[in-house]
């Protein structure tokens, strides 16, 4: 079992926890309602999609994965309703001890700041209980909102990667946005906290 999971994170009316199955019937409608909105940001295969998983594998597939300690696949909830999702994946450990993230939102909630703490909450997950060294997160260029993201929680910008990921039926470019533990020594969600009472 990975002393990390299964876990829930909190902070105010943003809840992350594990995907069940019986989240099936909203998680399918929330993701018909943003399913041109999401296409240009996510991940496809470059030899085309076969058959998907039915949403029972989904969840047996990510469950196993998180307690292996592998991947981290949280549902977003903002004040008890269904969201996103985001996901700590790739997962290394011994000398590296670094993994990404990954999200989505539902876009009639998106811009009023659930990914930030969302983001904050699971980079304190993975500094402090996990005890990893480095997170980042890589943004296609075009995509906005997910840089603003970054912006707003000081992530550090360490260049484009070209053709990065294939996405939307061909190579993209990402832009990765990182940190390392030591850089955020109060925790990433205090500081962003902080920055916001500033402003």
């Amino acid at each position: 079992m990975s002393p990390g999971w299964p876990v829930e994170l909190r902070e105010g009316p943003v809840r992350l926890r594990p995907l069940r199955r019986r989240d099936a019937p909203v998680w399918r409608a929330v993701r018909a309602a943003n399913a041109s909105w999401l296409r240009p940001w996510e991940a496809t295969s470059p030899e085309g999609s076969g058959p998907a998983p039915s949403f029972p594998q989904m969840v047996r597939g990510f469950s196993r994965e998180a307690r292996a300690g592998r991947m981290l696949p949280f549902v977003v909830e903002l004040d008890g309703t269904l969201v996103g999702q985001i996901t700590v994946s790739g997962i290394t450990w011994g000398s590296l001890r670094s993994a990404h993230v990954g999200y989505w939102i539902d876009r009639r909630v998106a811009g009023r700041g659930t990914i930030p703490v969302a983001l904050a909450l699971v980079a304190d997950h993975c500094f402090g209980t996990l005890r990893l060294h480095r997170v980042e997160v890589n943004i296609r260029p075009e995509n906005a909102a997910s840089l603003r993201v970054a912006e707003k929680l000081g992530m550090r910008d360490e260049g484009v990667r070209r053709a990065y990921l294939h996405i939307d039926g061909a190579w993209r470019d990402h832009r990765t946005f990182a940190l390392t533990a030591g850089e955020v020594p109060e925790g990433l969600l205090t500081r962003y906290r902080a920055t916001q009472r500033t402003r």
